[in-house]
């Protein structure tokens, strides 16, 4: 038996699943056809790929990397099934289109307008939106996982195209009636927050390793006291009292009232992030994709580029990543 579509579904399922029985009633396949279909793989690439125990199945080293290829593969023929298969007329748009807004401004700011547009343009194409900050949102358009994504980067990764959407600026966010240096154009020095109680996302974000890199540059040590990623989450805990953070002008509630949060902006340095939208360099778009992508860079331009939004600066002339 050679390799096939068949047999990487049945290796990929037996992974996900963590074992030989389980996959078998998923793939609704006796256990001895789908042992034959991993020994046929595993002596087609010559290794060893599952290791089997006790308490199931788990990929040895070159199990994992065959693993990361068949997903790939089977996502492209499952993308390539659907688009065909639901192109029922010349220029007729459907199908599945998966975008990623793991930044928090276009998590807030963009999720519904783009579901209001594409149902209102192409009611046929069923979109998801991911606004997960634990994953690598990157990684996932790079490997065909995700047609697109709304990232943190400010300098070039490998496999993508990035277009620079905007930059942003980051805000100091305390509770309500905290004591803060007077200052009369409400701007707060990065060494005055080393004495505050830090709600900052995890070490994984972007926005983290931004924070961290300004407070080494001057030689401060900030006091965290918890790791959070959800801008829901922090805004409830700083309305609690239990700390401050620093967040995009987007979540902070610059506007906020006269009873909301304390909100400064950071300067000595200031803090700035770079948001950009990102596509595969490598893959083809399909036909759905295209249009939402389209849609999506159409809403980045009029919700930003009239300076709606305090601290965030769009791009003079943005180049598009080509779909």
């Amino acid at each position: 038996m050679t390799v096939n579509f068949k047999t990487l579904k049945s290796f990929v399922t037996a992974v996900d699943a963590r074992s030989l029985s389980a996959a078998a009633q998923q793939l609704g396949v006796a256990q001895s056809a789908l042992s034959q279909h991993i020994a046929s793989l595993e002596e087609h690439f010559r290794h060893k790929l599952l290791s089997r125990s006790n308490a199931g199945v788990t990929p040895t080293r070159p199990g994992t990397a065959l693993y990361r290829h068949a997903q790939l593969i089977l996502s492209h023929l499952a993308q390539a099934e659907g688009e065909l298969m639901s192109r029922s007329d010349e220029g007729f748009i459907a199908g599945p289109v998966s975008v990623g807004l793991a930044t928090y401004s276009t998590a807030s700011i963009l999720s519904t307008p783009l579901l209001q547009a594409v149902r209102r343009e192409y009611p046929n194409v069923s979109l998801f939106i991911n606004d997960s900050f634990g994953l690598v949102l990157s990684e996932m358009v790079m490997t065909g996982r995700m047609d697109m994504a709304v990232i943190y980067a400010a300098n070039p990764i490998k496999g993508l195209q990035l277009r620079p959407l905007l930059t942003e600026e980051l805000f100091f966010v305390a509770p309500a009636g905290t004591a803060l240096p007077p200052s009369e154009d409400q701007t707060i020095p990065l060494r005055a927050l080393a004495g505050f109680d830090l709600l900052l996302p995890s070490r994984m974000h972007f926005l983290r390793r931004i924070i961290d890199d300004e407070f080494a540059r001057i030689g401060v040590a900030p006091r965290i006291t918890a790791e959070i990623e959800s801008a829901a989450t922090l805004r409830q805990a700083i309305d609690a009292g239990l700390g401050a953070t620093i967040l995009p002008a987007a979540v902070a509630g610059v506007s906020s009232a006269v009873d909301g949060p304390v909100v400064r902006r950071i300067v000595e340095p200031g803090m700035q992030a770079t948001i950009s939208l990102c596509v595969t360099d490598h893959l083809p778009m399909s036909d759905q994709a295209s249009a939402v992508l389209a849609i999506l860079r159409g809403q980045v331009d009029e919700l930003f580029a009239e300076a709606r939004f305090a601290g965030i600066r769009v791009p003079d002339a943005p180049g598009p990543p080509s779909a």
